[in-house]
């Protein structure tokens, strides 16, 4: 209390500073409390995804088999330099997507030693390198098949359940964003690689019959208790510096016919997401195509601050991935912000950027 005396004036006026301050305090902590409220209603809570190397952080790290990046010049762009299992410099499309649902901003790979359920519970990959819907494509690598990226998927659930509680748990597998990224492999290390799909399917009945995967698939994931899930396009596969290297008698340009197999495909996962948002009651499916934002990096990369698209930044860029890209790292470029791809098959940590940034405005914010 303020007692009478020349500074009475002064005392009191202080007192009523105080009290308007303490007002002001208490309004913000409660706009930021409401805003944070709205916030944790409106985002997904966890991101899971399935896929091969476009969105593998580091599951074939603890697998036998030779598809891993787990050394540098990998991951030389990541937090702390460290290679972590990414095909890239740095980060992946679904990290970034996951910082931008407010989550974190890396997705952890679900057999990394280094994470357990609790950081699972906001996020996790079971993606694999050299993986495709065709179980046929896992095997030419010895890598991780979709069906078995499925019963990762469905441990992940009973742990979940075990580490928060059978309700909390299911709103989680309810609420969460799938994340699908897959098919390249599937033509362009098995069909087009390998002889016996190709003996056995037009391109054109290949397509089908991933269609035809990809459908029982989404069908599991939401008889799994799977609500919301992006269903990703493939990249215009024949504009990689691996295929361009192929095309030598023509001035190293695009595979048009492999664009042309890309464009085919992703219009039969347009449709067959029409049709599972019709069948399966309650599901939103979401078609997230990354061909329309990569076509134009490539035909006009200095729109986006690149200098090279053609090339990778790995040694000579044309051929180089996996320890062909370790092999040559003395003549990695030094800064990959200016190349679209890293190495012959794998973006950036900027292209990825650039994509995910693109899906998300354009498609992946109707979860918000």
């Amino acid at each position: 209390m303020c007692k009478a005396s020349l500074h009475t004036y002064f005392c009191a006026l202080s007192v009523k500073k105080m009290v308007a301050m303490h007002k002001i305090w208490v309004l913000m902590i409660l706009a930021e409390f409401l805003l944070l409220m709205s916030r944790s209603e409106a985002k997904v809570p966890a991101v899971i995804v399935f896929g091969d190397s476009s969105v593998d952080a580091g599951n074939n790290n603890q697998i036998p088999t030779i598809a891993r990046s787990n050394f540098v010049p990998y991951g030389r762009d990541f937090p702390g330099g460290v290679p972590t299992g990414r095909f890239s410099n740095g980060r992946v499309p679904t990290d970034f997507i996951s910082e931008a649902f407010g989550l974190r901003p890396t997705v952890p790979a679900y057999l990394d030693p280094m994470y357990n359920i609790s950081d699972f519970a906001v996020g996790v990959t079971f993606a694999s390198a050299g993986s495709g819907y065709d179980n046929a494509t896992s095997d030419v690598l010895s890598v991780i098949s979709l069906s078995r990226e499925l019963d990762y998927y469905k441990e992940y659930q009973k742990k979940l359940k075990a580490y928060l509680g059978e309700a909390k748990a299911k709103m989680i597998i309810n609420e969460a964003l799938y994340l699908m990224s897959l098919g390249t492999n599937d033509f362009l290390e098995n069909y087009y690689t390998m002889p016996d799909r190709r003996n056995q399917f037009t391109v054109d009945q290949y397509q089908v019959f991933l269609i035809g995967i990809a459908k029982k698939f989404v069908t599991d994931l939401y008889n799994l208790g799977a609500r919301k899930i992006s269903v990703g396009g493939l990249p215009p596969m024949g504009c990689m510096p691996l295929e361009r290297t192929t095309n030598m008698f023509n001035g190293y340009e695009c595979l048009e016919s492999y664009n042309m197999v890309a464009l085919s495909f992703n219009n039969k996962l347009s449709s067959l997401v029409t049709t599972l948002n019709k069948e399966l009651q309650g599901i939103q499916v979401v078609f997230s195509n990354p061909y329309p934002v990569f076509i134009k990096l490539l035909k006009k990369p200095s729109s986006y601050g690149f200098e090279e698209a053609q090339t990778a930044c790995c040694a000579t860029g044309m051929f180089e991935m996996g320890y062909a890209c370790s092999r040559f790292r003395a003549l990695s470029c030094e800064d990959a912000d200016k190349y679209v791809f890293w190495d012959a098959f794998h973006p950036t940590q900027k292209t990825s950027r650039i994509i995910s940034d693109h899906l998300f405005k354009t498609v992946l914010h109707k979860f918000l």
